[in-house]
């Protein structure tokens, strides 16, 4: 595997007036990820992401489930949302055609489709039952809680479709619940009605899922390689042993971006691979990054980087304006691809006009290099700290190994920025609101506390 990180435009002998960081400053790093490193990898027992890639016994469970399943679906409908949702969308995406609900049978390898629900708007749902064969369709409802409103809500309406469709007993056949082993509804639910469960360990978070059968089930429906994905986190695993900053390719990145927000004030960092593949790979990274980093501190210090997803060459006509000319506040890391299935040589036509002409003899794959090459130096020019991330091919090993090194480095940075990454208590006060209007039972103190708040004002409005 060729992963590697070219992190020459992040320092300041690169750019012009000592912009970026400096070389004591990224010295000085190394003793902090020193201790970071050490402080993570000693806790296996309660990071339980950092061991998924070696689960046997979570990847033979998931891969039993998908074989019994094999042949008997047309379609895989999978309900979740925020990590549940974000991961086996980045896996289909980069890993399977483009396109794939829209390919015929024979071109999917016989393998489903997969349909994912990831939020509760009514009309995407309605729709979503509308053109399926719901006889053929496997449901997956993936909720670690066991309790998510909105996937709970999600599987009623679909539990209820499925009912009708094949009747009460047939429609628990056609149902896998991904969930915590022994607590919350889902697990109830299938204890009383024997409803097939894979579980995630109880030491994984939603946002660190993706290689637990959150990820690993619907990625293995569609033909994905799972075992592949598994060995390129692991081999990230391998790589990640030793505390040596510049052997650590997941640590430098955190390290590079807590220096970049905390000394340089690049409080905004971007993730844009220049390949459409992996362009829902870094709206997975968003949640992954932003939900882990965006903390209070012990003292209330409110720290934390801001990720926003881009992709290339396409954003080079919307976000780079921004990122080239506005505040100096961002940060940019390419993903980029040496080895494409496709090069896309580019005909030789119209040579009498010179706009057209020289493209003659190029490639796509070359020409969309380029334009990445031509913006990671135009951004250094300006002065504008920016990295890139080169893999081989976008394959399962190598999308395991990216999806490893930044659930790893996600975790360093947390010690890095003195915050628990791997909780989320910002947006509990939402979701208690929410389950208080609902009337769900115990929501009684904050239903108190949402009445006691300012309601909208007919003179603040237009």
């Amino acid at each position: 595997m060729s992963l590697s990180l070219d992190f020459t435009n992040m320092m300041g002998a690169a750019l012009p007036h000592g912009a970026g960081i400096t070389a004591a400053q990224l010295t000085d790093a190394a003793g902090a990820f020193a201790k970071a490193h050490a402080r993570v990898h000693a806790m296996q027992a309660e990071l339980g992401f950092l061991t998924l890639p070696v689960n046997d016994a979570l990847r033979d469970a998931t891969l039993a489930a998908a074989e019994h399943a094999r042949g008997r679906f047309d379609d895989v409908l999978l309900l979740g949302i925020g990590g549940s949702a974000l991961g086996p969308i980045a896996l289909r995406t980069a890993l399977r055609p483009p396109a794939w609900n829209t390919l015929s049978t024979e071109a999917r390898g016989g393998h489903p489709r997969l349909h994912v629900l990831d939020n509760v708007d009514p009309a995407t749902i309605a729709a979503t039952l509308a053109r399926l064969e719901l006889s053929r369709t496997l449901v997956l409802v993936i909720s670690k809680s066991g309790g998510t409103v909105e996937t709970m809500a999600q599987y009623l309406i679909v539990r209820d479709a499925l009912a009708r469709a094949v009747g009460e007993e047939a429609a628990r056949q056609h149902l896998i619940f991904i969930t915590d082993p022994e607590v919350g509804a889902l697990r109830k639910i299938a204890r009383a009605e024997g409803i097939t469960t894979l579980e995630v360990p109880p030491n994984v978070g939603g946002r660190f899922s993706v290689l637990s059968p959150v990820g690993m089930l619907p990625a293995a429906l569609i033909g994905i390689d799972v075992k592949a994905l598994l060995a390129g986190a692991a081999d990230v695993m391998t790589r990640a042993a030793s505390a040596d900053l510049a052997t650590n390719l997941p640590g430098t990145f955190a390290v590079l971006q807590h220096i970049a927000d905390t000394a340089h004030g690049r409080s905004v960092q971007v993730l844009m691979p220049y390949a459409d593949p992996l362009r829902d790979l870094a709206l997975w990274f968003v949640q992954l990054w932003a939900e882990s980093l965006g903390k209070l501190r012990s003292d209330g210090t409110p720290v934390g980087p801001t990720p926003l997803p881009a992709v290339g060459a396409t954003d080079q006509h919307s976000q780079v304006q921004l990122f080239m000319e506005g505040p100096l506040d961002k940060t940019v890391t390419f993903i980029t691809v040496k080895g494409r299935e496709q090069e896309g040589p580019i005909p030789a036509r119209h040579a009498d006009i010179p706009e057209l002409s020289y493209l003659a003899g190029h490639t796509l794959g070359e020409l969309i290099d380029i334009e990445q090459r031509a913006t990671a130096g135009a951004l250094a020019a300006r002065g504008r700290l920016n990295a890139t991330l080169a893999i081989d091919t976008v394959d399962a090993f190598h999308l395991g190994a990216l999806m490893q090194t930044f659930a790893l480095a996600t975790a360093y940075a947390g010690v890095l920025y003195d915050v628990n990454a791997f909780n989320q208590p910002g947006v509990e006060l939402g979701k208690n609101f929410a389950y208080a209007m609902l009337g769900r039972a115990g929501s009684e103190q904050a239903r108190a506390e949402w009445d006691a708040l300012p309601k909208p004002d007919p003179r603040f409005r237009v």
